[in-house]
């Protein structure tokens, strides 16, 4: 598993906003918006291209376009949903599956509750969104349900990770470099209910308030 944390002083400044109690829900879909267009300009360095035959104003030249079968954006529901015009900002041909996962918060795990994906996902490069690496149930099962369809490899990005999380994610998929996670940070720790420290706090609650 490949970890990239994206180091980059728009990254760093947005994320301070991000983490900010003071900062409102407005401005935080703003903010986390921005932030994702940033990561998502790293994540995507992997992506699949093709030569194409062009002709500009002044002549012919040889261009690049990205391959098929298209990339897929995954977004994990409900706090993934304020990533994706922002990974769609910068991916507009893609196309948009959705992933409804919900973590026990007892036990920690994840389960699925709502999928809207291709059924085959072969030679699919997909990118899976999700604020908080966490304890990293959520994103190991995800990432687990995606190969499972036939995903070639999968790139996920989050706001901000903790070292439990990514630990967990690494023992679950081993030394797949199929996999991939693009970060802006990796915090200190998780605290005794599988909260990110110091991190920003409830993602979806902070996007969306809380329901």
């Amino acid at each position: 598993m490949r970890l990239h944390i994206a180091d980059h002083p728009l990254v760093a400044h947005k994320l301070t906003v991000l983490r900010d109690r003071e900062t409102d829900s407005p401005t935080f879909r703003r903010l986390a918006d921005e932030l994702v267009t940033l990561l998502a300009y790293e994540a995507t360095r992997d992506v699949r291209t093709t030569d194409v035959a062009i002709t500009t104003p002044v002549g012919p030249t040889t261009g690049t376009r990205l391959s098929s079968p298209k990339p897929l954006v995954v977004p994990i529901l409900r706090a993934g949903l304020g990533m994706l015009d922002g990974m769609t900002r910068l991916l507009p041909t893609a196309e948009v599956g959705f992933l409804g996962m919900i973590r026990d918060e007892e036990t920690l795990q994840a389960t699925t509750y709502a999928t809207r994906l291709p059924d085959d996902l072969s030679g699919r490069q997909c990118y899976l969104l999700d604020p908080m690496l966490a304890t990293g149930g959520t994103l190991a099962a995800a990432v687990e349900y995606l190969f499972a369809r036939g995903a070639d490899d999968v790139t996920a990005l989050c706001l901000l990770a903790a070292p439990e999380g990514v630990e967990a994610l690494r023992a679950a998929v081993g030394e797949d470099a199929r996999v991939q996670v693009v970060t802006a940070a990796v915090d200190e720790r998780l605290d005794d209910n599988g909260y990110i420290v110091p991190g920003l706090g409830d993602a979806g609650d902070r996007l969306y308030g809380v329901v």
